[in-house]
């Protein structure tokens, strides 16, 4: 049997906590009227960043899979694996962004990166899904750690 949850997601972008609705600019809000010329709002780049993020890999994943699925899988997990690759630093050190690009190592440090997230998760979640004990502690570093209560409230109050 297969169990899917989805995780809603909150980032905090200069002290303030973001829906991934209000990144992609989803948010039903009243527009302030125009004055003058050049009243265009200043983009949050961060949230930019984001949503191009998410353009990108909605045209790389199918399935059933969330934004936020598909937005933590490429920004997060696998960035991250990428991130504790000495190859790449050294790489990115000493190349331009161009040069890092077309570096062979870098599909295979991808690679390398989707799997070692694969066998990570597979692992966390099989030990999860067997145990009552992992889930209640789980739930206790949600609770008493990740702030999940008080960004649901947060959510819940910004509909």
């Amino acid at each position: 049997m297969l169990l899917r949850k989805t995780l809603i997601l909150f980032l905090s972008v200069a002290g303030n906590w973001l829906t991934w609705n209000e990144i992609r600019g989803d948010e039903a809000k009243p527009k302030a009227p125009i004055i003058e010329a050049g009243g265009g709002q200043v983009r949050d780049p961060e949230k930019v960043r984001l949503s191009e993020i998410i353009q990108k890999v909605n045209e790389l994943f199918e399935g059933d899979l969330t934004e936020n699925d598909k937005l933590q899988y490429v920004d997060s997990v696998i960035k991250d694996k990428l991130m504790e690759s000495e190859v790449l630093v050294k790489q990115a050190t000493s190349n331009t962004k161009e040069q890092f690009a077309g570096s062979p190592d870098l599909g295979a440090e991808v690679e390398g990166a989707i799997i070692d997230a694969l066998d990570a998760h597979t692992t966390m979640s099989t030990q999860a899904l067997e145990s009552k004990r992992v889930q209640r502690e789980i739930i206790k570093i949600l609770l008493d750690h990740s702030s999940l209560y008080e960004d649901l409230r947060e959510r819940a109050s910004a509909v």
